[in-house]
């Protein structure tokens, strides 16, 4: 087993299977493993029947039975009913609105279930919990499950980020099985001993047990402070490498009014925090300098991130730039907002479209299963689906100042005529090489390169430093306290 393998080849999947991790962008082992917990549960919580009581939240594991559909006495909702049994005793599981749930369980069959403890007439019961098909039951609450060690009471057990399809559960078992393989053995550190020592961090080896399947809280934090490092040590790399190219190029200057800037923040249903000002105000005037700008926007999910992103976009599309020659630009500058996945992709597209439906601003969405443009001609407040071949000449011809997408926007079909501005948004799920071509997809590309803004929602403690351009970029992460509006 490689890091590269695609887990179809790996594993038996179902059609079900393949297209939620389609979805959340996990193809290889590598995305797998780097599919991290949002955060982590104790064993403790998982209980034996004959221990559990009203208004417990809990996870049993059991057998199944008397699966059966029916509707409420009074209301007449549709609803499953079942059974789940261990070696303790019983309880009683009820969905409202759900009759398909026990058509899909099998009779007998082994689950696992999670959800709160509710009472009836002196019996328990659980509404509408969750619920899984397993293939073996622990042997002991808190013990195999998940690897609990001699002497400890508990362990931790992570949480993953799931989609219709795949569970947490599922993924944590893949990962076990991946771990069981050998694989984290036959790993290369890419950050040397010296500085691992110098910063107290993990090997990759021990990181990745750690982040997956932490014995205690502290092995997990450990584990996210060195992979946030890992992704700032090859952003560092990079930037030493880009610094020799880039400062020899020249990039559009764009200068864009303060006012301009701070009434379009004044649209946003929040007040902006101060974090997100300065980000903005260190971008724009990054604009107006003669060298392409790189920077790195870090915080975390929710931090305001992609009202910066918008509001710098909106400085790019109001400006009236001039080349390095001082002659005016004609026709529209243009950005490329990349993101990792299709869900993402469109989110951005609907939130980008919220935020520019008052101005005569085109946006564009380009993925591998559809394109759309916004405004539609039919009706002015909607999008509407287009051919690949109609949105790319569009954009070709610098008529779409905004194009969102996925890896399909560094596809040699797509060409933009004065791409401006590039955002990358999950930056480390994107190769150099996949950054470099989608910065020179303008003729100007090779002369005059856009402006580059990274951002991540990776959690890390530091703070850090990074040359660019013989200056040095401080950023900040944006207060996760402040806003919550991303």
């Amino acid at each position: 087993m490689k890091l590269n393998n695609l887990l179809e080849a790996e594993f038996r999947l179902t059609f079900q299977h393949k297209g939620a991790l389609k979805k959340m962008g996990i193809l290889t082992i590598e995305d797998l493993l780097y599919h991290f917990p949002v955060r982590y549960g104790d064993t403790g919580e998982i209980n034996y029947i004959e221990n559990v009581s009203k208004g417990d939240t809990t996870v049993i594991f059991g057998t199944i039975s008397g699966l059966k559909t029916s509707k409420a006495f009074i209301k007449k909702i549709p609803m499953s009913e079942a059974v789940v049994t261990d070696e303790t005793g019983r309880i009683k599981l009820v969905w409202f609105n759900q009759p398909y749930i026990a058509k899909m369980m099998k009779e007998g069959g082994l689950v696992r279930v999670e959800g709160k403890v509710s009472e009836r007439k002196n019996e328990i019961y659980m509404s509408n919990p969750k619920i899984e098909m397993i293939k073996d039951l622990p042997n002991a609450v808190g013990d195999s499950l998940f690897g609990k060690a001699q002497g400890e009471e508990h362990t931790m057990y992570p949480v993953y980020p799931e989609s219709r399809g795949v569970t947490s559960y599922w993924i944590y078992h893949t990962i076990q099985k991946i771990f069981a393989s050998g694989i984290l053995d036959t790993l290369v550190d890419p950050i040397p001993e010296n500085i691992l020592k110098k910063y107290n961090l993990p090997n990759i080896r021990t990181a990745f047990i750690w982040i997956h399947a932490p014995k205690k809280e502290d092995d997990g934090l450990s584990a996210r402070k060195r992979f946030a490092f890992q992704e700032i040590f090859f952003i560092q790399l990079e930037k030493q490498k880009e610094k020799k190219l880039w400062s020899k190029l020249s990039s559009f200057k764009i200068d864009t009014s303060s006012k301009d800037v701070t009434d379009f923040i004044k649209r946003f249903p929040f007040e902006a925090t101060v974090s997100q000002k300065e980000a903005i105000n260190s971008i724009t005037q990054d604009f107006k300098r003669g060298h392409p700008m790189s920077r790195l926007l870090e915080g975390d999910v929710g931090s305001g991130k992609t009202a910066v992103a918008a509001t710098t976009i909106y400085a790019v599309t109001k400006s009236q730039p001039l080349d390095k020659t001082g002659k005016k630009i004609t026709g529209n500058l243009q950005t490329a907002y990349m993101v990792p996945t299709e869900i993402l992709a469109k989110q951005h597209y609907e939130n980008f479209i919220s935020y520019f439906n008052h101005l005569p601003i085109k946006i564009g969405l380009v993925t591998g299963s559809e394109c759309k443009i916004f405004p539609s001609k039919t009706d002015p407040t909607k999008p509407t689906k287009i051919s690949k071949t109609q949105l790319l000449k569009w954009v070709a011809n610098g008529e779409v100042p905004i194009v969102i997408g996925t890896h399909a926007l560094i596809s040699k079909s797509v060409t933009f005529k004065h791409l401006a501005f590039v955002i990358i948004d999950e930056q480390h799920r994107f190769g150099t090489l996949q950054r470099q071509k989608l910065t020179t997809k303008s003729p100007e590309g090779k002369e005059a390169l856009p402006h580059l803004l990274s951002m991540t929602a990776t959690n890390c403690i530091w703070r850090f430093r990074y040359n660019s351009f013989g200056r040095n970029a401080t950023w900040k992460k944006t207060n996760y306290n402040e806003s919550r509006i991303a």
